[in-house]
């Protein structure tokens, strides 16, 4: 029967009804929680949040990956430990967009009729699991699965000069679109590092508000961005308050189901939270073989679909939720939706203040997005990313229900595919003038710079990676000059004496 506000039948129209989450800070580091104890107790709380018996009629369970512990079938063990037999129990692959893709694909199985009570839920205790091992102390917790394989990650997709180079991590791969998106837009670097600030001073203003938040305190902008003994330089421009911060211990779920079982179980209607649907696309996981730096087509496709759903205003969105890895990631995503620089971007806090357990962050934001819906907020938009700048997902959140049946087709690729340039070829021989795409300077621990990483293209127009020597002070200076981007400058490759490609600004 469809209820009376929407065509679709009450059955296969998806609702959130439940959200846990749960900040571990022990007192003593051998109390610290496991990942698994983390997950568990979240779970709990979401059951509790829905304050209905749904918790024994789980048939769906989706875990985020997590990466502070190694379990073999963590989901397994998580089902065990709730007491349910979950006929889809799932524990997905690496990818900060995943807890959106879950929410997303078990939406989907509530309006096909093949779930009837879902969870998704992630966790991680990197905090206390790093702790543990520099102080050489064992935690009581479950055994770690040294013999279940690490999952792949940037370097295994990456081409060898990335690795060698050391630009296969997320925080020097996404310096290269700071680059390279700042100059495209016009921006001087001093203009870019100011809009990054003001963004990134917003998220924490909102982190300081979240009880959930591992770092509940509002920072200036000129604090973020200026370098300090706290807050050193990692990977030119980002210092330590501009990149995420997974040194946490977390966990979140989510409880779902469709809006006829809700209402069976006496759920209010205030209390629910509709999901109207989104998009997925996906960039090249080789960053080298992409046609360019200053914008993803896969991004683009994913959030240009979220907004026709809301008839092309980004701002129809009353709250939002936008990936905050690094600060180009958000800088991106809300011109995309049409956006001024006054956005508030987050009702979360972002990956450097609320905290980034690794893969689930946007569990975490879709916890608090409901929690934002059921105060008041109309419309939500989720936008999870992973990778760099590889995978993308967008969910649109309602407290409306949905005139239309949730789309089983979430995909935006063909889009994203159709948008894409002309790919240049990756060399690593090349020598004479060599234009600079984008470039990073890596820092050490004191502060000390390690080298710099120009992308290049070549006088026939290939692109390749170059160094630049600590000791090349000039070239240094040039690539970061904050009065003008050296985004298109030229300069000579030249090859080292260990075979690697060098470059010198002119």
């Amino acid at each position: 029967m469809a209820n009376a506000h929407s065509p679709v039948p009450d059955d296969r129209i998806p609702v959130i009804v439940g959200v846990g989450e749960i900040a571990d800070h022990p007192a003593e580091l051998t109390a610290g929680l496991e990942p698994l104890a983390l997950l568990e107790a979240a779970v709990k709380r979401a059951a509790e949040d829905a304050a209905t018996p749904l918790f024994a009629e789980i048939d769906s369970l989706d875990v985020v990956n997590f990466l502070s512990w190694r379990y073999r079938d963590p989901e397994q063990l998580l089902a065990a430990r709730l007491g349910i037999k979950p006929a889809h129990c799932y524990y997905g692959p690496v990818g900060g967009e995943s807890p959106i893709r879950y929410l997303h694909e078990a939406a989907q199985r509530i309006a096909r009729g093949e779930t009837k009570v879902a969870v998704v839920c992630g966790a991680e205790a990197q905090s206390t699991a790093t702790k543990a091992e520099r102080a050489k102390v064992t935690l009581p917790w479950t055994p770690f699965a040294h013999d279940v394989p690490e999952p792949k990650r940037g370097a295994a997709f990456q081409k060898p000069m990335a690795v060698t180079l050391g630009v296969f991590r997320p925080i020097t791969v996404y310096p290269l679109y700071e680059a390279a998106t700042s100059a495209h837009w016009g921006q001087t670097p001093r203009e870019a590092l100011a809009e990054s600030g003001e963004l990134w001073s917003r998220y924490s203003e909102v982190a300081a508000g979240n009880p959930q938040s591992w770092m509940k305190r509002a920072v200036p902008a000129d604090v973020i961005t200026t370098p300090s003994p706290d807050n050193r330089l990692i990977a030119w421009p980002y210092t330590k308050l501009m990149v995420a911060n997974p040194a946490v211990n977390m966990g979140g779920a989510l409880l779902m189901t469709s809006l006829a079982r809700a209402r069976g179980a006496r759920i209010a209607e205030d209390r629910m939270i509709y999901i109207h649907g989104g998009a997925s696309a996906e960039e090249p996981r080789d960053y080298l073989i992409r046609d360019q730096f200053y914008e993803s087509h896969a991004q683009n496709a994913v959030l240009g679909k979220v907004l026709d759903m809301v008839g092309g205003d980004g701002k129809a969105f009353d709250a939002i939720e936008l990936y905050s890895c690094f600060p180009v990631v958000p800088k991106m995503a809300r011109r995309t939706l049409g956006l001024g620089p006054d956005v508030q971007p987050t009702v979360t806090g972002g990956l450097t203040f609320h905290g980034a357990p690794l893969n689930t962050y946007m569990t975490h934001a879709a916890c608090a997005m409901v929690r934002k819906l059921r105060g008041g907020a109309k419309l939500g938009l989720l936008y999870g990313q992973g990778g760099f700048v590889t995978k993308h997902h967008a969910l649109v959140l309602s407290r409306q229900p949905p005139r239309e049946p949730l789309a089983q087709d979430t995909s935006v690729q063909s889009e994203a595919d159709r948008n894409r340039g002309e790919v240049p070829p990756f060399v690593t021989e090349a020598d004479g003038p060599g234009t600079v795409e984008s470039f990073t300077v890596i820092y050490g621990r004191h502060g000390d710079v390690e080298h710099g990483v120009v992308m290049l293209r070549t006088s026939d127009n290939a692109r390749t990676l170059a160094r630049v020597p600590a000791r090349d002070g000039a070239t240094l200076a040039h690539l970061t000059n904050i009065d003008r981007t050296p985004v298109g400058s030229m300069g000579d490759i030249i090859s080292a004496d260990d075979g690697i490609l060098e470059w010198r600004a002119s």
